[in-house]
């Protein structure tokens, strides 16, 4: 998995948030799978600390296929609490964007950059 730099992280997470307040999420491997799957993930994050790695694996290749923005991030706990979520959490999907749109848009322009 590319390295991602902290900046982006931190736009990644912020997204999250706006997200979990004025669109909708998806949080979960198999919930984010199944959203990547029905092409309704606009942007996935993913977390590197999961433990065994073979949980995420799939996401990144499935992400590309199916030609959808997504970043890792450091910390689990971190992506949990971004999503409104007590415990934490190895990756979440944002299907409706809301007002995160256009952290989103800045997010897909670094990536194709980097």
């Amino acid at each position: 998995m590319a390295e991602v730099s902290k900046e982006l992280q931190d736009k990644a997470y912020e997204a999250v948030e706006i997200a979990r307040k004025t669109g909708k999420l998806k949080k979960g491997t198999n919930e984010v799978t199944k959203a990547i799957e029905k092409g309704n993930a606009k942007l996935v994050v993913v977390a590197d600390d999961v433990n065994p790695a073979e949980v995420i694996m799939h996401l990144s290749v499935l992400c590309e296929e199916k030609q959808v923005p997504c970043v890792n991030v450091k910390s689990r706990s971190d992506l949990g609490a971004a999503a409104g979520l007590q415990v934490a959490t190895a990756s979440v999907a944002i299907t409706q964007e809301g007002e995160s749109a256009e952290v989103i848009k800045e997010i897909k322009t670094q990536l194709k950059s980097s």
